[in-house]
């Protein structure tokens, strides 16, 4: 047995004191590290955590701003081409007369822009909402009654021009922010919400929110009469 620095072979009290301390500075050491580990640990993991609850609170965002930006929506937004120029992209490419020219659905309305002669000014304005009624709206009016709307230009001018605001009328303000004043002069009011909307309590929106270069489009059931007072 090899003797101690004090001539003894058994280590001196001091000396186990020495070691012990030694022992504890290590075990601290080493729980400190640990301590870190764990703490980085904890941090990545909670930083993946925040970086997919902004992923997700990004994705519900980009589906928000979707919903605001808006699709067509309505029955008869199936009856719209799938392409082609009377196409929803098609339409969005053109000013609103030229775009109604290209669909179908709106046959006999273009018939009567083009009798009035107000193909040019609803091309040309900017930022305006036209409510188009369907062929079928025009389908509900007598035929004689229809046949001397087309003939009488002035009456069928205040006709037409009533269906259109002078300004951009998203679905959100369709059914909240009426009344609106159509170019004719006259109020036009709308009511309802999400898909479902009706403009002066009759005509019901049958494919909303058409965009086109110039205008937003709701296509409705009924035509639209101006109030007699506002003639």
């Amino acid at each position: 047995m090899t003797a101690t620095g004090n001539g003894s072979p058994w280590p001196t009290k001091k000396g186990i004191e020495v070691k012990s301390s030694l022992s504890t500075r290590i075990a601290a050491l080493a729980a400190v590290a640990g301590l870190a580990f764990t703490l980085t640990a904890c941090s990545g993991d909670s930083g993946a955590d925040d970086k997919k609850a902004n992923d997700d609170q990004s994705q519900a965002k980009d589906s928000d701003s979707e919903s605001d930006t808006g699709q067509a929506f309505g029955p008869a937004c199936a009856d719209i081409p799938k392409d082609g120029d009377g196409s929803f992209d098609g339409m969005a490419k053109d000013p609103v007369a030229t775009a109604a020219s290209n669909n179908p659905a709106l046959s006999t309305l273009v018939e009567a822009v083009t009798a009035a002669d107000l193909a040019d000014t609803l091309n040309s304005s900017e930022n305006i909402t036209v409510f188009a009624p369907a062929n079928s709206a025009f389908e509900k009016v007598p035929e004689k009654d229809l046949a001397a709307l087309l003939k009488d230009k002035e009456k069928l001018t205040e006709v037409l021009t009533y269906h259109v605001v002078g300004e951009t009328v998203s679905p959100d303000k369709l059914g909240t922010a009426g009344p609106f004043e159509s170019l004719q002069g006259a109020d036009i009011e709308a009511a309802g919400s999400g898909e479902d909307y009706t403009v002066n309590g009759d005509a019901k929106v049958v494919c909303g929110n058409v965009e086109t270069a110039n205008a937003t489009v709701y296509i409705i059931d009924t035509v639209l009469m101006p109030p007699a007072d506002d003639k």
